[in-house]
C-alpha cells in the first residue's frame, strides 16, 4: 500500500492487488453478516450495531428498533462506495471526500469485526504473533485507516473538507 495523500480535490492512495483482493473479501463478509437478520448473539453483530443503553433492556430494544434498519443500511451504503472505489487489478485509488469518509467507516468497521473475532478488548490487546495472518490484516486496515485521517486531517489544515 503506498499511504494516501491530497491531490487537488481527493486523495490518492495505491493498492496492491492482492490487498485489493483482501479487502474485497472482508467487505463481502461484512456485507453478508450485515445483510443477515438472524445474527442475533453474534458478538461482531453486537459490536458493530451496539444497544442504545446498557442497563435497561427495554430502552436499548427500542433503541434497536428505531435505528437498527438504518444503521445497516449507511454500512451497506458505504460498502458499495468502497467497493466501488478498488481498482480491480490493483493500482491507484481516488476518493473523493464522500468516498473517504465511507472508506473510514467501513475501515473502522472491518477493524472492529477482526478484533472482536481476536479477542481484542479494553482488558485485551491484540494477539502479537507475526505468523498469524489475522493480525497482520489488522495491522494493514489500521495503516490504510491511519493513511485516510492523516491525509483528511492534512486537507483540513488546509481548507475545511
Amino acid at each position: 500500500m503506498t499511504p494516501f495523500r491530497r491531490r487537488g480535490t481527493e486523495l490518492v492512495g495505491r493498492l496492491e492487488a492482492a490487498e485489493v483482493g483482501i479487502l474485497g473479501l472482508l467487505v463481502d463478509e461484512l456485507e453478508q453478516l450485515l445483510a443477515d437478520d438472524e445474527t442475533t448473539g453474534d458478538p461482531v453483530v453486537e459490536r458493530l450495531l451496539p444497544p442504545g443503553h446498557a442497563s435497561d433492556s427495554r430502552i436499548a430494544a427500542d433503541y434497536r428498533d428505531l435505528t437498527e434498519s438504518a444503521l445497516r443500511e449507511g454500512k451497506a451504503d458505504d460498502i458499495a462506495l468502497v467497493r466501488a472505489g478498488l481498482p480491480v487489478d490493483g493500482g491507484e485509488v481516488r476518493l473523493d471526500e464522500d468516498q473517504a469518509r465511507a472508506w473510514l467507516r467501513t475501515t473502522n468497521d472491518l477493524r472492529l469485526a477482526l478484533g472482536t473475532r481476536l479477542g481484542v478488548s479494553a482488558d485485551r490487546e491484540l494477539p502479537e504473533d507475526p505468523a498469524d495472518q489475522q493480525v497482520a490484516v489488522y495491522h494493514w486496515l489500521t495503516a490504510v485507516q491511519g493513511s485516510l485521517v492523516d491525509a483528511i486531517a492534512a486537507a483540513g489544515r488546509r481548507r475545511r473538507w
